[in-house]
């Protein structure tokens, strides 16, 4: 059985103002190359350090150099083109009673011809954070099937008349990465497979999936095949990361795992590690915990990324508690529920609060499992 860490943090953390200016000044043409990676690396020796004091027990580079958690697929492949913009609704609301309210942003890159690798990011990610971590270091890296935000029926099919020989393609190219991580001593590797918990939500798998030629049952079944066989690599162990999708505050998906639970998790055979978000009502209930293999350890996110009010400390733990009965204790630990920049701009909270819940994961852990 996989013994994980009992207080885990998921990967992105707030990009700094200054990391932010830099970056409009670079893509700018006004500071060279060479003084933006300065730059980027002041950033993440602030994002080790802020993991550090936390006290949580294992830490990221909190993907400062990336403009979005999926960079390391898509922005440094050839093969994926700026599109003819078309619009996915992102959502905000407390509650299913609460109408909350939707916005909806452009998606402009697709996949017009057969995908190759121009660099690998997560190489100089791992590399710098290996020589400045004091605590055990996690490199995050995108599930290949997030490739189907990538699929357009119009301007895909030519090179990919299967959206499945795309995910088995990057699948090969996320598998080079991690092998190639292993081989520079990467020890722990994360997943982050957001389109899992988007096939919980009715709603996601028609618009998302069915109506853009992917069929949702052979996304959690064959898909997740693909998807394990990215975590092949020797002396490493896989983490799999599910959420429902996280850019300023907003999310993509609603609904419980049970749509999924009974083949998705017991596919993905390679994963040692679960990380679950559980933060609010959109996750469901914990009885789906049920169909997971009791040999593998399971991180729940019950501390949420999107709000800056503080989580109150019985209630977490009154969570935890509740997933015990449905899945061993010994075997569960604590994170948030998503990280906190998964895309450049971040989430609506404070960098202070974002100390403070990192604070609370460290501290709650210590105290139910220590």
């Amino acid at each position: 059985m996989t013994v994980g860490y009992r207080a885990e943090v998921i990967g992105s953390m707030l990009r700094p103002g200054y990391l932010k200016e830099a970056r409009k000044a670079f893509e700018a043409g006004n500071i060279t190359a060479a003084e933006f990676k300065r730059v980027e690396d002041r950033a993440v020796d602030q994002a080790i350090a802020v993991q550090e004091a936390s006290g949580v027990d294992v830490v990221t580079d909190g993907e400062m150099r990336r403009t979005h958690f999926i960079s390391p697929l898509s922005d440094v492949l050839e093969g994926v083109k700026v599109i003819p913009a078309f619009k996915r609704t992102w959502r905000r609301r407390e509650s299913e009673r609460d109408r909350g309210k939707q916005i909806e942003m452009q998606v402009q890159l697709a996949v017009v011809e057969k995908i190759g690798r121009k660099r690998s990011p997560a190489i100089e990610e791992f590399v710098y954070a290996r020589a400045r971590a004091r605590k055990p270091l996690k490199i995050t890296l995108p599930s290949p099937l997030m490739m189907a935000l990538r699929y357009s029926p119009e301007y895909s099919k030519r090179a990919y008349p299967d959206p499945f020989e795309l995910f088995r393609g990057a699948a090969e190219l996320v598998r080079q990465d991690a092998a190639e991580l292993a081989r520079l001593g990467c020890q722990y590797i994360q997943i982050d497979a957001p389109e899992l918990g988007m096939l919980c939500d009715p709603e996601r798998r028609r618009t998302d999936f069915a109506e853009r030629g992917m069929d949702p049952d052979r996304m959690a079944t064959e898909g997740m095949e693909i998807l394990d066989s990215v975590a092949t690599v020797p002396g490493v162990t896989f983490g799999l990361h599910l959420c429902r999708g996280n850019n300023q505050g907003y999310y993509v998906g609603e609904g419980g795992y049970e749509a999924i639970s009974k083949e998705a998790f017991k596919r993905a055979r390679n994963y040692g590690i679960f990380l679950l978000e559980y933060d609010d009502w959109r996750s469901g209930g914990f009885a789906p915990l049920r169909d997971l293999p009791t040999d593998k350890f399971l991180v729940l996110g019950i501390i949420s990324t999107k709000r800056e009010a503080l989580e109150q400390r019985d209630a977490v733990i009154k969570r935890i508690e509740e997933a015990a009965h449905y899945f061993p204790r010994e075997q569960l630990a604590l994170s948030t529920q998503c990280g906190f920049g998964t895309v450049w701009e971040g989430n609506p909270i404070s960098e202070q609060t974002q100390e403070a819940k990192l604070t609370m994961v460290a501290e709650l852990a210590r105290q139910l499992w220590r």
